[in-house]
């Protein structure tokens, strides 16, 4: 039998590689874990089967952000804005909070059934950050009670601001406690990140349910 060219194994180790590195850690930078933002959630639960079939009837909410842009499960950097000088509101419009501003994370903010992390009122805040950038400060907000995300995009004027933390030093992880009143049932926490290497600022919605 005439072996086949050499040009076609390179061409199939081509293809398995660009397979396998879907199946890979997310790369770089960092993200918060606990409670699990959106993006987090879907790399978790979906990041090793991306193309499970059954990601579209079990959960909506990840099939549509894959389908959008995986890149925004698998790539923390991209969720990354420079220059922002403190100025969170004035330079990221309503609707567009749990994408950090960033179009091409546009899925992250759409409303629909996401699925939750059971929360109590006082709980734990968990940062892994690969990088260890350290923090200039998270704040911390809480949609209000009556803001329904099934339903409702996220604005600045849904949220009250529960905390501001002082600094951290570089570390991989980083958590903090976080305590509340009044809340139940759905909601989103609202989490900035100023990292303190540069000015950069990550923000994020995780879906909760405080029990």
């Amino acid at each position: 039998m005439t072996p086949r060219p050499r040009w076609v194994l390179v061409v199939l180790l081509a293809m398995v590689a660009g397979l396998l590195s879907w199946s890979g850690p997310a790369q770089a930078h960092g993200t918060i874990v606990s409670p699990a933002t959106r993006a987090y959630q879907c790399w978790q639960a979906w990041g090793s089967q991306h193309m499970n079939p059954a990601m579209q009837q079990q959960d909506p909410m990840c099939y549509q952000a894959f389908q959008a842009n995986p890149d925004t499960m698998w790539n923390w950097m991209s969720a990354l804005r420079d220059g922002l000088g403190g100025q969170f509101q004035a330079r990221t419009p309503d609707g567009q909070l749990c994408s950090n501003g960033l179009s091409r994370n546009n899925s992250l903010n759409r409303p629909g059934n996401w699925r939750t992390s059971n929360i109590s009122r006082n709980f734990t805040v968990q940062l892994y950050d690969q990088a260890s950038h350290g923090a200039d400060y998270f704040r911390v907000y809480v949609s209000k009670q009556g803001f329904n995300p099934a339903t409702q995009t996220l604005g600045w004027g849904n949220l009250d601001f529960i905390t501001q933390t002082g600094r951290y030093a570089p570390a991989q992880n980083i958590s903090f406690n976080v305590s509340t009143s009044g809340y139940t049932g759905h909601h989103i926490v609202f989490v900035i990140w100023q990292a303190s290497h540069l000015d950069q600022a990550y923000m994020w919605c995780s879906d909760v349910n405080f029990t």
